[in-house]
């Protein structure tokens, strides 16, 4: 296990002096350092790529729009990553962390989408409610060591596999080719199958390929079905041909913010569940590096994510911005603890970002072999949260009822779309969202139950398990918090 004694406050906040230099802080020749950072973009692109994919989508944007939000979330990830790992005074926990836009947002961002009828008004509404989370995501750092005992395992493992149950069916119609009555050919035996053989592709090479391919398995899964797909006739490079070479994400490009208050409150919902996958990430990496995260760090790390995610809705044009945790398994498996690696990566990310034709090319995917990554993606999200809820302890407890109702209440706007069609409209966007219903009622019910619901005895907030990212360290090899398995694959 890597070492965990703590070095003077001064070496941890910052590059100590030579020969007493951290790991954290080690300046590689370009070489190392370009080969370590990209192999840090390949494992996370999949995931960035996927939200503005999903959410473009739904909005019914066009193939030029989905890829101009695709090179913002690229832009963006790199930008945060950098302020993240190099800091800027006390913004940055300045530890290897990879930022990129949160997979916990998203069924949150389609209710407000579709609520605001979709298209650049569904996209603005969005980014406004992105906007005000993150300034209130900001403010509250501060106070968050003291609000994240409201979100224990019990909550965030029910939220992340309502995350990962509320995506599947997207990732269905797209191995079906679309959406059912609108996309020519739906459903189509060709379409299941290039679907089916994406999937196959990732599965096998998990299972056979060594560890550097097994950790990309998605990425090559895409190119894997691409090519397949390409002599069946199902891809369309037209508007590769007409995407430019080189363009800066200009501010307000689909227009200026839309502030909506029940939009807003869903979204405070999502940026608290964030703020917690992202503080267990850097407890995680720091005991990982050797280098413990204490609150400051931790404080200093938040403020990157939720700034983040604030200017990314206000000015960039995407959605908001999380650590991604997979990447913190990647440093923990190649022993590569450089701070400046990851910000390398961010660098890449940001060249990425401004070359529109990338992202013509990722949208020219076609929607079957997206479904059978999606497939996947999606379902190693709610496996995850399954993995979390299997830590939590059931016996002599109410967690078991709070799991039982939270998920069940999370479950219903996904079974039948139109389930509060009667109520406020206020009231839909919130709960037309399983992450945000299941979150609230899974909080709500975490109080009641060990709070509120124990007279005379010890409150039970964190008792039954954990907080997340503090945990044991023979509770994982290498003493990698316990709760970083509880991310989504799109994060991990």
């Amino acid at each position: 296990m890597a070492s965990t004694d703590r070095l003077p406050r001064r070496s941890r906040r910052g590059p100590a002096v030579d020969g007493d230099r951290h790991p954290v802080d080690e300046l590689m020749r370009p070489g190392p350092l370009f080969v370590y950072g990209l192999q840090h973009v390949m494992s996370m692109y999949a995931g960035v790529i996927a939200v503005p994919l999903i959410v473009g989508g739904a909005l019914k944007l066009s193939v030029a729009d989905q890829a101009y939000l695709i090179s913002a979330a690229v832009l963006v990830s790199g930008l945060a990553t950098l302020l993240q790992t190099l800091g800027i005074w006390k913004i940055g926990a300045r530890l290897p962390l990879v930022q990129g836009t949160s997979f916990a947002a998203v069924p949150s961002m389609l209710a407000i989408g579709t609520s605001a009828h979709g298209g650049f008004n569904g996209l603005v509404t969005i980014f406004g409610s992105v906007v005000i989370a993150g300034v209130v995501g900001f403010l509250i750092t501060p106070l968050f060591n003291r609000l994240i005992h409201y979100f224990p395992p019990v909550v965030t493992g029910t939220v992340i596999t309502v995350i990962g149950v509320s995506l599947l069916p997207v990732a269905i119609n797209w191995a079906a080719g679309g959406t059912k009555g609108v996309n020519p050919g739906w459903g189509s035996m060709s379409n299941i199958a290039l679907a089916a053989l994406t999937l196959l592709a990732i599965v096998l090479i998990y299972k056979f390929l060594p560890g550097f391919f097994s950790r990309i398995a998605i990425l090559l899964g895409l190119v894997v079905g691409t090519l397949i797909a390409w002599p069946m006739g199902k891809i369309d490079f037209s508007a590769v041909g007409t995407a430019s070479w080189f363009s800066i994400t200009s501010p307000f490009h689909f227009g200026a913010p839309v502030f909506n208050i029940s939009a807003i409150i869903s979204m405070i919902i999502v940026i608290l569940v964030v703020m917690t996958e992202t503080t267990a990430d850097i407890l995680a990496v720091g005991e990982v590096v050797g280098r413990p995260a204490d609150g400051p760090t931790v404080a200093a790390g938040l403020r990157a994510d939720t700034l983040s995610t604030a200017v990314s809705g206000g000015l960039l044009n995407s959605f908001s911005a999380s650590a991604f945790a997979q990447n913190v398994g990647l440093v923990a498996i190649t022993g590569i603890k450089s701070r400046f690696v990851v910000a390398t990566g961010g660098i890449i990310l940001v060249v990425l970002g401004i070359i529109p034709k990338i992202g013509a090319v990722v949208v020219s995917i076609p929607l079957p072999v997206l479904g059978g990554v999606g497939l996947a993606l999606f379902g190693t999200v709610a496996a995850s949260g399954i993995k979390a809820l299997s830590r939590v302890e059931y016996e002599g407890n109410n967690n078991l009822i709070i799991v039982a109702v939270s998920i069940g209440i999370g479950i219903i706007p996904i079974a039948v779309s139109d389930f509060y069609s009667a109520f406020p409209l206020w009231f839909q966007t919130i709960f037309d969202s399983g992450i945000s219903a299941a979150a609230l009622v899974a909080v709500l019910l975490n109080i009641l139950f060990n709070v509120v619901g124990r007279r005379g005895a010890e409150p039970a907030l964190i008792a039954e398990s954990p907080t997340p990212g503090v945990t044991p360290d023979h509770d994982v090899p290498g003493g990698l918090s316990a709760s970083e398995p509880t991310r989504p694959l799109a994060e991990h």
